[in-house]
């Protein structure tokens, strides 16, 4: 018997940590000399290109359809179609290979295709929450009786190096899967699991928001509050997680002094916030805009709330054409600031059905959530002037 050799494994791209400790394919499965298994091994190191490894497994698969070795031949398709980015192969070979075994290069094959592709399911999401268990499986070698002290802590250190970055990947993949999830229970659920498997996970900020996001898709006011202000003390510098507490107290009227608090802490930081890595100054200065706008209409709808009773509005129409004007490249805010605009016209002292109509107007030519409830407030103001 035999194990994967090194050549096969350096050859093929799978030497992941250095030199002295490296990723296997399939580790634990042996192959013996001058089987089709063995033939499978050389024909796949050997090939040119990924349609020719793709060739051999599929004559492999056809010739010895009973082989213990099938787990692996899947995982080297995984291999195979993730060079040519055919994602759903991917998945499909992955999956099957998943249903017979676990290993982490496996898991991270399939684990890419879904964020790459764009897609997710419970699969996806199992996967990253078992690998917790296999990296760690994987990431603590067995000592060698001929290795000495020196190169065995080289080892463990690479190790554990390799570990730490599977992990972060599967962290992020994790969030990936969780905004594709429409179900808020279903993604409270899974973060609750998450936690389980990744009890050590530097993302607490991430875990908090994300909860807050799960539990406003679920509707859920009580859940709401406790993880919107986890969210902010994990993170109090967070802009955008700001915005989002803030608008979320105003449009459930629960804490108008809170949302008040922590906007103008929005506004304030924004001017500062940090271009990201790759981000050109364009689209930054679009993000920091969004922003700006997001905070002043959060800040039009607190004024708006509070002046409607006495019809003393005129400060909640200065901060909705600030915020209109912040957010040309965020529609769907835009429509809102502008329907709530006209509505602020119609609603305040003086009445300026003129005022109203320019602002409808706009928010109706905005393909957003708000269009309806803008046309049928149009159609009201011009029938009351007459048009």
């Amino acid at each position: 018997m035999r194990k994967l050799s090194l050549t096969l494994l350096l050859a093929g791209g799978l030497c992941l940590a250095g030199p002295l400790w490296a990723q296997q394919v399939c580790p634990g499965f042996s192959i013996v000399m001058n089987t089709p298994e063995d033939e499978l091994t050389l024909a796949y190191n050997g090939a040119e290109n990924p349609q020719e490894q793709i060739a051999a497994l599929d004559k492999f698969v056809q010739e010895q359809p009973d082989s213990k070795f099938m787990p692996c031949a899947h995982e080297y398709y995984t291999m195979a179609y993730m060079k040519l980015s055919n994602y759903d192969k991917v998945i499909e070979y992955g999956e099957k290979g998943l249903a017979e075994h676990q290993d982490v290069m496996l898991m991270m094959n399939v684990t890419k295709a879904y964020v790459a592709g764009g897609k997710v399911s419970d699969t996806a999401l199992e996967t990253v929450l078992k690998a917790a268990e296999q990296i760690k499986t994987e990431s603590t070698p067995s000592r060698p009786t001929t290795v000495g002290d020196e190169e065995w802590q080289k080892i463990l250190e690479e190790a554990a190096v390799q570990a730490k970055d599977w992990r972060a990947y599967m962290e992020y993949a994790f969030f990936q899967f969780l905004q594709r999830e429409p179900d808020g229970n279903k993604r409270a659920q899974w973060l609750d699991r998450f936690v389980q498997a990744y009890p050590e996970s530097p993302n607490t900020a991430q875990i908090n928001f994300n909860y807050f996001l799960a539990y406003k898709l679920a509707n859920n006011p009580a859940k709401l509050d406790e993880y919107g202000e986890k969210a902010v003390a994990a993170d109090p510098d967070n802009v955008g997680t700001l915005n989002l507490v803030a608008d979320d107290y105003v449009n459930r009227q629960a804490n108008l002094d809170k949302a008040e608090t922590y906007v103008k802490k929005a506004l304030d930081l924004a001017p500062a916030m940090k271009k990201p890595e790759g981000m050109t100054d364009e689209q930054f200065k679009t993000v920091q805009d969004s922003q700006l706008g997001f905070a002043h209409l959060t800040l039009a709808s607190i004024a708006f709330q509070r002046g409607i009773k006495t019809k003393k509005v005129g400060p909640a129409i200065q901060e909705f054409k600030t915020a209109i004007d912040l957010l040309n490249a965020n529609p769907e805010l835009q429509g809102r600031a502008l329907y709530f605009l006209g509505y602020a016209y119609e609603a305040g002292t003086p009445v300026s059905h003129k005022g109203a109509i320019e602002a409808l107007t706009r928010a109706v030519s905005l393909a957003t959530s708000w269009q309806a409830q803008a046309q049928d407030l149009l159609a009201k103001v011009k029938k009351a002037v007459g048009q």
